[in-house]
């Protein structure tokens, strides 16, 4: 090797090194890694409202999270769905009227530069759906205009069309909430209103897309209709059958599937039907929502979800390829601690599956309900570079996670994340559901690190694998990349696609490798390293676009490096890597590279900025050794 050649080895082990060092830093004693998991405004707004609504909001801690709504607001005055992105109407409109509940005069500057933005926007009138409920229940719009969702939808076998197994986990637990809450249609009148942020025209119901639309229109209609004068027994058996439903999914921690739309909405029904403030259930859970608040510096901001079995699995694969032995204290106490967090209960998948034995893991510290593919799969790598306290205990949770895997496939080859085959494409249509993916179709990302399971625990020529090689492959987009379900966006799915498939054995010389190749070369920003805008899944030409990540930049590395690329550009990206280190051994990533709803909602994971790189440099350092 040249000097040249030798210098950048060396600055790359110790930027690896760095890395590592601080990763190691940042476990837990218990075992685990947990990085923030940052969303926007619309959950710190959300949180105050249901406070006031319950009636336990507190001085202090409102001008606490106010303090960290304003922080986010924007110089014109909006606020964002992520980081860089155009103002968004319905999150503006939150986070104004928490700011008017804490406090903040309407004709503050920072107030009036949203409120104009709302109203050149079209004003609260265009608003999305759930934006209205959470008006409604204050009396700030009329319930008559927030379309139907009758509680009798729970009475719905899961064999009929728009029952709520046809809705994906996160959206099933919201409508069975929301539906008991709009049954009662409370009011909680505050001491203002929002007529500053009203528009030039007129609230209208939103046009039907199709046909199917037109028609859940008119079935909108009807319930509507029906709302006006239920048949009695039949709304009390669907109330009494909903309230079931949500207490026996309620979890250890006090959650609802531990994200934050299913709880509030819980606390909400739960509290309508009677349950006081100090029963055990609406006590555990508005406990639980203060496990998930970041204090900090004077502001006060919630999680919408929690991320540690995603990220101890993560953070294991990561150190292990960057060298940490198998028998590190660090990797066996996370070893065994995602061994204590198997799932060993039959959630909500087993509608769908009822014959299939459980075993998997969830996203979260506590979601027995519902746990998911993708951290099985995940974790499932990790656990097979460890050596664990209890080997065998292991071995067998292994064989559990790869039987349930195999039994979560859909038809035709591919997997989605919660669910087997909850592909209904009905319920999008839905007049209430303006907003956000609802059902957990088969996805790229998801269906690679499954297929990189099942191949590396020794089943890759196995009738599951094969058939989801077939299914990846045939998803590949024209230009050679991946559409990415629960990452941004093209970069991610790519990232994910062609490490997955090479491990399963489809050759580096395939069509469909070469393809992806060329399209991460073609991608590749001026500064070595790769970006992806969340814009990408609305507007073409931010595809494989943006400045350039740590995580995105991992990502095209790990899929170039998996497919033996000699192009240089690996070379290139991993200098970006060394370049943009901080002296602590992280990296700068305010960007949001995470997807929780394409086009709706996205996600800044605090450690993808580290545990994405450390997997990165690992593996291209390990591959330049052997060269």
């Amino acid at each position: 090797m040249s000097s040249p050649t030798v210098e950048a080895h060396s600055e790359a082990e110790l930027a690896l090194t760095r890395a590592c060092e601080h990763l190691l830093a940042l476990q837990d004693e218990a075992g685990w890694w947990k990085g923030e998991l940052e969303t926007n405004v619309t959950m710190d707004a959300e949180d105050m409202l249901l406070r006031e609504f319950l009636g336990i909001r507190r001085s202090d801690e409102t001008e606490r999270s106010a303090a960290w709504i304003r922080s986010q607001q924007r110089s014109d005055g909006t606020w964002t769905k992520f980081h860089g992105g155009p103002g968004d109407l319905s999150t503006t409109v939150e986070g104004y009227w928490a700011l008017r509940l804490a406090g903040d005069p309407p004709d503050a500057a920072h107030m009036r530069a949203a409120a104009e933005f709302v109203q050149e926007s079209g004003g609260v009138e265009r608003a999305r759906v759930f934006t209205h409920v959470w008006l409604a229940l204050f009396g700030l719009w009329p319930w008559e205009q927030v379309p139907a969702l009758p509680p009798e939808i729970i009475l719905l076998a899961p064999s009929i069309p728009l029952n709520i197994y046809d809705f994906a986990c996160w959206a099933r637990q919201t409508i069975v909430a929301l539906s008991v809450v709009m049954t009662f249609r409370p009011c909680r009148p505050l001491p203002f209103d929002l007529r500053e942020l009203a528009g030039p025209q007129a609230w209208a119901p939103r046009e039907p897309r199709s046909k199917r639309g037109a028609w859940l229109a008119r079935l909108d209609n009807a319930l509507r209709l029906y709302e006006r004068h239920p048949i009695r027994p039949l709304r009390a058996l669907a109330l009494n059958r909903a309230e079931r439903w949500i207490l026996q999914r309620q979890e250890q921690d006090g959650s609802w599937g531990g994200i934050q739309p299913p709880w509030v909405y819980s606390l909400m029904a739960l509290h309508l039907r009677g349950y006081p403030l100090d029963h055990p259930v609406m006590r555990r859970g508005l406990e639980g929502i203060e496990g998930f608040m970041v204090e900090e510096g004077g502001v006060r901001r919630l999680e919408a979800c929690q991320s540690p079995v995603w990220d101890t699995a993560l953070s294991l694969i990561a150190l292990s390829d960057a060298g940490c032995p198998s028998d590190h204290p660090a990797m066996v106490r996370a070893a065994d601690w995602l061994l204590a967090e198997e799932v060993e209960i039959a959630g909500d998948w087993a509608v769908r599956r009822p014959r299939l034995r459980p075993g998997g893991w969830a996203f979260e510290f506590a979601n027995e309900h519902y746990p998911d593919v993708d951290d099985t799969a995940e974790v499932a790598l990790a656990l097979l570079r460890v050596q664990p306290t209890d080997s065998q205990r292991a071995e067998q949770a292994l064989e559990r996670a790869a039987r349930w895997v195999e039994g979560m496939q859909s038809v035709g080859g591919g997997w989605g994340a919660f669910d087997a085959d909850n592909t209904r494409s009905l319920v999008r249509e839905l007049p209430f559901l303006d907003f956000g993916e609802v059902i957990d179709e088969p996805s790229a990302d998801v269906s690679a690190h499954a297929i990189e399971m099942l191949a590396a625990l020794g089943l890759g020529s196995g009738s599951a694998a094969r058939d989801g090689v077939r299914w990846l492959i045939a998803q590949q987009e024209q230009d050679g990349s991946w559409w990415g379900r629960w990452g941004v966006n093209h970069v991610y799915g790519t990232g994910a696609a062609v490490p997955a498939l090479i491990a399963a054995g489809v050759e580096v010389e395939d069509p469909a490798i070469v393809k992806a190749v060329a399209w991460l070369l073609e991608h590749q920003n001026a500064d070595g390293g790769w970006g992806e805008d969340p814009r990408s899944y609305d507007e073409p030409q931010w595809i494989g676009r943006g400045p350039s990540t740590a995580s995105q930049t991992a990502w095209a590395l790990l899929a170039l490096e998996a497919a033996g690329d000699r192009s240089g550009a690996l070379n290139r990206g991993i200098d970006w890597l060394v370049n943009s280190q901080l002296p602590d051994g992280s990296w700068d990533e305010p960007q949001y590279t995470g997807t929780g709803f394409p086009s709706d909602y996205y996600i800044n994971y605090h450690l993808y900025r580290l545990t994405f790189p450390i997997m990165a440099l690992g593996r291209c350092l390990r591959r330049r050794e052997t060269q």
